[in-house]
């Protein structure tokens, strides 16, 4: 279908749309019709099977008909949500002055263009997570958050510092995996890049996460720009083509966002994607719920910007023991100080999401009510701060200092706003009484003669006799008495005919009408003044937005700390020694998520001691189901969890900076990619050997498993001999090849342990401990049994069982 386009044929009206279309670009237009936002054309014929509303038509001129659809406007969040998560952008077209008071053509512009990455209307946002917006340029990264303003360039290669020196060799495809990572880390919705430049790890990203994918053209990568939006902003060509992209979704307009901050991956440290995967940090590994990870563990947040903040400590551990040690000084002294903590939590439970209330109101996008919300977040800060008056911390000093509570503003929008001041400026009914003496006698104007309108329903009655007449107002016909068919009769002669409905008609008087305009009159001009205080009030807020801000992230800060110690305190952690070592060793360890799911006292504690100068290397043998992934899982993760800076599940902990954590757990295919499951092992497995360090955490469970027994012992048997020889890292080596635990007792920092059970008559009971020592049983029977293969079944496998090992299977050579 042909879209609608200016022509000599068309209403005004229609020349409108088809103006604002060619503005709106690719982007779906919803323009505001009345109570309805309508597409028209090809965007209806498109948008109709996504809203799941009808298509109909709507004749553009004459003998023309243009397919056409919409939506309630109070609706609008629901279905925009709709296109969005289709990677679909969307223009929003909207009425700028009532119709009402509009001298002919309803003036309409284009007041929001939205994208998958760009969403900053509250109604559409997860509270607890970013919606972050990628530019990917070369072996560039830059970030934003449109809803909180924050906008971050990720610097890859050796740090240029006088501080630690960079990886010996940085080469491009050493920046691409670093970046690749990092996008996983990150998880944009959208990704920005230059048309006909997209680098392949972004290719790569968004195959496997689905991200949306928009080009733009490459002279919008100019890495000279940002300097000129950002006094000192670094030259980057992402940061330039984020900050063009930007200034197109959000029509020219960059307030709100924040100067761009710098930050190094490597000062993180690294987790490729499928260590974030299998160690279930944000997203269950079945399903990619929220519900039984290790955030929502951690998440004892009271606010949504310390949920944010929250999850990005999780995916980005420090490598820094000094900086570790701050975070940790500051949770121990919640943990140890009730007062302290439970004050600040208590204090935080009146805090709304001060970080997005401030970058909208820096941008004049805030609406009344979030206004509202801004003042009552404000007002809660002094009771936060004064409960941690005293505090002896670094960390927390620094970050009270940082909270402005902007008594000032608070104190305006206490003053002005009333207590159930409206979602939009377009219903009036913002400002208190007495905030404004002029808009308060324009509101008594019209109230007074609203007031003499519910009398005259009392006296007309009296003087006409008619028991069942009304007064009644429509915002098409304004005031009208009403009278039923059956009382016409007695209709007085001054009464003059205004609309007729299928069982009434409705009347007006000379004196009706002239308080009718009275009261419309004063009613449009205190909708007006309400405007004008309103554009006033959104301006003096919004010369506070970046100090707002910067109050927010400290305030976060605050609520990660608070949360963190509230964990340790509840779950009985305790404060790990995080040191530049190289060992790695936990008494009593727990995993963090099993724990709180089985209930105090049920999960067995495990201890490890893994170090560059003894053992480093742990083959782990036993049977299925007794816990050894879980071991291996809960090593990784209390490790992690130090590197965060929080207190972990253990009754002792050191662990010596880990610079990466790779995993090799479970089996799973890609069909998509054309890779089986062996194949997508080996991947994991390669990835690991050639990137590890001395310094890495490995957790390698059932390598060798997805093909011939002979073929796979071989290969567990010479990454394992890989492993231990060359690259010396702290390993958990999982195998059902017990074959390979001689050999591991000839290899240099190598040790076996196995996951212990008793033995119950043809049964066995999982004992959920990891003690040392090689096993050479996998009991592989009882599980079986265990999962209910039927018994004729697991008769004819002991059968088999027994005479494979009379014949002793397949002799196998044990290399020196």
């Amino acid at each position: 279908m042909r879209e609608m386009t200016p022509s000599a044929s068309h209403t005004p009206m229609q020349e409108q749309y088809a103006r604002l279309k060619a503005e709106a670009g690719g982007a779906f237009l919803f323009f505001r019709l009345g109570d309805f936002y309508e597409l028209f054309g090809e965007d209806a014929e498109r948008a109709a099977p996504i809203l799941e509303v009808v298509l109909t038509s709507r004749e553009t001129s004459p003998g023309v008909r243009a397919p056409m659809c919409g939506v309630p406007h109070h609706a609008l969040p629901t279905y925009l949500a709709r296109m969005l998560a289709r990677g679909l952008s969307c223009a929003v077209a909207d009425q700028m002055e009532e119709p009402s008071q509009a001298r002919g053509l309803v003036r309409r512009e284009i007041t929001r263009l939205l994208t998958p990455g760009t969403v900053a209307d509250p109604e559409l946002l997860e509270p607890g997570t970013e919606r972050v917006l990628v530019a990917a340029a070369a072996g560039c990264l830059a970030v934003a958050d449109v809803s909180t303003g924050a906008v971050r360039v990720a610097e890859f290669g050796p740090d240029p510092g006088g501080g630690r020196p960079g990886p010996p060799s940085f080469d491009d495809a050493a920046v691409a995996e670093a970046a690749e990572h990092e996008l996983h880390r990150l998880g944009p919705r959208e990704i920005v890049a230059p048309d006909g430049g997209v680098p392949a790890w972004v290719t790569r990203y968004v195959e496997a996460s689905g991200a949306f994918l928009t080009l733009r053209a490459a002279t919008d990568f100019d890495p000279e720009a940002p300097a000129r939006a950002f006094p000192g902003a670094p030259a980057d060509a992402a940061l330039g083509g984020l900050l063009a992209y930007l200034r197109h979704t959000l029509r020219g307009d960059l307030a709100g966002m924040r100067p761009p901050e710098t930050y190094r991956p490597s000062a993180f440290l690294a987790l490729d994607p499928a260590a974030q995967r299998n160690l279930e940090l944000v997203a269950r590994l079945a399903d990619g719920g929220a519900e039984g990870t290790v955030l929502s563990v951690l998440d004892r947040t009271m606010t949504a910007m310390g949920s944010r903040l929250l999850r990005f400590w999780l995916l980005h551990p420090l490598q820094d023991p000094e900086t570790v040690g701050r975070r940790q000084e500051a949770v121990e002294e919640l943990a140890r100080r009730p007062l302290f903590r439970e004050g600040l939590r208590d204090a935080l439970r009146g805090v709304h999401d001060l970080e997005r209330l401030a970058a909208r109101a820096a941008a004049q996008r805030v609406t009344p009510r979030e206004l509202l919300a801004l003042g009552v977040s404000l007002r809660a800060l002094p009771e936060a701060l004064r409960a941690l008056e005293g505090c002896a911390s670094a960390l927390i000093r620094a970050q009270v200092a940082a909270v402005d509570p902007h008594g000032e503003v608070a104190g305006l929008l206490h003053r002005a706003l009333a207590p159930d001041a409206p979602a939009h400026a377009r219903d009036g009914g913002i400002f208190a009484p007495g905030y404004d003496p002029e808009l308060d006698d324009l509101r008594a104007a019209g109230a007074g003669g609203r007031d003499w309108v519910a009398r005259l329903e009392a006296r007309e009655r009296e003087r006409t006799g008619i028991r069942s007449l009304k007064v009644g107002f429509n915002k098409v016909f304004g005031y009208y008495i009403e009278v039923t068919a059956a009382q016409l009769r007695s209709v007085p002669g001054d009464y003059v005919r205004r609309q007729t409905t299928a069982s009434a008609e409705r009347f007006v008087t000379p004196e009706l009408r002239e308080m009718e305009e009275r009261i419309l009159g004063a009613d449009a001009r205190a909708l007006r003044r309400e405007q004008a205080l309103f554009a006033e009030l959104r301006a003096e807020v919004a010369a506070h937005g970046p100090a707002l801000q910067a109050t927010a992230a400290a305030v976060a800060c605050l609520d990660v700390l608070a949360a963190l110690a509230a964990v340790a305190v509840h779950g009985g952690w305790v404060r790990p020694r995080v040191d530049r070592s190289g060992d790695l060793t936990i008494r009593g360890g727990r995993h963090p998520v099993l724990e709180q799911q089985l209930g105090p006292g049920r999960f067995v504690p495990n201890d490890i001691r893994l170090s560059r100068r003894g053992d480093r290397f742990l083959l782990i043998t036993g049977p299925n189901m007794a816990g050894k992934s879980t071991y291996m899982r809960q090593v990784a993760l209390i490790a992690l969890l130090a590197h965060v800076g929080s207190f972990v599940p253990a009754e002792e902990a050191r662990v010596g900076l880990v610079d990466r954590i790779f995993t090799r757990v479970g089996a799973s295919d890609d069909l998509a990619g054309g890779r089986s499951t062996f194949m997508v092992e080996m991947t994991e497995v390669a990835r690991c050997l050639r990137q590890a360090t001395s310094r890495s955490l490995l957790l390698l469970d059932e390598v060798g498993r997805g093909t011939g027994t002979l073929d796979g012992l071989a290969i567990a048997w010479a990454v394992a001999e890989d492993i231990a020889r060359r690259l010396g890292a702290r390993t958990m080596f999982s195998t059902h090849y017990h074959e390979l635990t001689a050999a591991v007792e000839r290899l240099p920092g190598a040790a076996n342990a196995h996951a212990a059970v008793r033995e119950q008559g043809d049964g066995v009971v999982f004992l959920h401990r990891v003690v040392p020592g090689a096993t050479d049983r996998s009991y592989g029977l009882a599980v079986a049994a265990l999962a209910g293969v039927p018994e004729p079944v697991l008769a004819r496998a002991r059968g088999r069982l027994a005479g494979l090992r009379a014949e002793d299977g397949v002799a196998l050579a044990v290399a020196a």
